[in-house]
């Protein structure tokens, strides 16, 4: 079975496959060039029937091992082929069959499981994410506006590129930034648009850092960082800003929390939804990023946003797809990861390392290879909330003065 599965699997490039009684199997042929190692013939049997979950859990528990190249370069590899083959058929298909039908289940996101499941990633140590995110620990994609970019000024581009499309033309803006992980972009629209931000979170561990962070900066009095779930507010808000949390609404949601954004939001209000998304169409979550990252999580289509958005009276004012932006930035965050991996180790364990080795990497394909985006959606409750071009962008991306531009080159305007 597993002969048959790589056999109908890898087309260009090479995969090497080592087996516990010492025979080898090739499969493919040509550059790149990867060799796997099953260390079991138990192996073996998990990973033909059930391939998007053994294939991570094998490599965290040691059991499969890569002795050429990588584990970036066998999931290259395999999701390159997966991507531009022919349809999957077999046991792949089947799962993403099963998969589907199941999806509200996996979905299941009520208010009472929600903290849950943010915890489960987002209250690990803080010292996990300062041995990889950028130094205002921005966990979502980048934005590499110039070649050659460093991460910490690819992340400051991202929150500018965010506050332009916010269009902050006044100070005393009433702001929610729902998700508002460790306080970095609701701070910066609190000291340089001079805007009044509540940043709301469910994670504990990112609550007490943005506090404390807004304490140092002597920020207080405009920029609050509360503990709720989103559907329990009832203020308005002049401007919405959600960067990275969308992920894990979940479907049966999605209502639920555009006529939250509607109600929320000022008649002359504007909001901004980033979020990695589908290009292909509806999906379901991989079965293994479900189980070990992100409970509860899903990357949506624009096809299952828009309706949503429409029937909760909001209007569509803008879209952008930014595409390769989170492969660098995975890169990157994989790259950083590496280098301290024994300080992870010591944090943790082995195991966790390579499971976290296998997330970034496998996320980072998935934008390469697999279809995955992000999309930024502008929305409004009026036609007129915004000037009629998007030439307010472009000026106020140029002129805008963030903590941290004085060290990056300023984006170039294209005529």
């Amino acid at each position: 079975m597993l002969r048959g599965l790589l056999n109908s699997i890898v087309k260009h490039g090479t995969l090497t496959l080592l087996r516990p009684d010492g025979a080898r199997d090739t499969f493919g042929s040509g550059a790149p060039r990867v060799t796997v190692n099953l260390h079991d013939r138990a192996a073996m049997a998990e990973l033909a029937l059930n391939p998007e979950l053994k294939l991570g859990e094998l490599y965290m528990d040691g059991r499969l091992t890569v002795e050429e190249g990588d584990i970036a370069d066998v999931l290259s590899l395999l999701m390159r082929n997966i991507g531009t083959g022919a349809p999957p058929r077999g046991i792949i298909w089947l799962a993403d069959r099963i998969r589907r039908l199941l999806r509200p289940l996996g979905q299941y996101n009520p208010i009472s499981r929600a903290k849950d499941h943010v915890a489960h990633h987002y209250d690990l140590s803080g010292k996990l994410y300062d041995l990889f995110l950028d130094q205002d620990r921005q966990y979502s994609c980048a934005y590499f506006s110039q070649p050659g970019a460093s991460l910490d000024e690819a992340q400051v581009a991202k929150k500018r590129h965010i506050a332009a499309k916010l269009y902050c033309d006044r100070p005393g803006l009433k702001v929610l930034d729902i998700g508002c992980g460790w306080g970095g972009l609701a701070l910066d629209l609190a000291r340089d648009c001079k805007a009044n931000v509540l940043g709301i979170t469910l994670s504990e561990e990112q609550l007490g850092v943005a506090r404390a962070r807004a304490a140092k900066a002597h920020l207080e009095d405009r920029c609050r960082f509360e503990l709720v779930d989103y559907r329990k507010l009832d203020d308005k808000f002049d401007r919405i800003v959600s960067v990275g949390m969308f992920e894990h609404v979940g479907v049966p949601y999605y209502q639920a929390y555009f006529d939250k954004v509607r109600e929320l939001l000022t008649d002359d209000g504007v909001a901004l939804i980033h979020t990695i998304g589908r290009s292909d169409g509806a999906g379901a979550t991989n079965p293994w990023i479900r189980k070990y990252i992100f409970p509860g999580g899903y990357t949506p289509a624009l096809s299952e946003m828009l309706p949503v958005i429409e029937k909760a009276g909001l209007m569509v004012s803008d879209v952008e797809i930014l595409r390769l932006h989170y492969a660098e930035t995975l890169k990157e965050w994989r790259r950083r990861f590496k280098a301290h991996w024994a300080e992870a180790a010591a944090l943790y364990d082995e195991r966790f390392c390579r499971m976290w080795e296998f997330y970034l990497a496998g996320s980072e394909m998935g934008f390469r290879h697999e279809g995955l985006v992000v999309f930024q959606v502008q929305l409004v409750k009026n036609v007129d909330a915004l000037p009629i071009t998007r030439d307010y962008m472009i000026e106020a991306e140029r002129t805008m003065k963030f903590a941290g531009t004085e060290r990056m080159p300023r984006p170039v305007r294209v005529a």
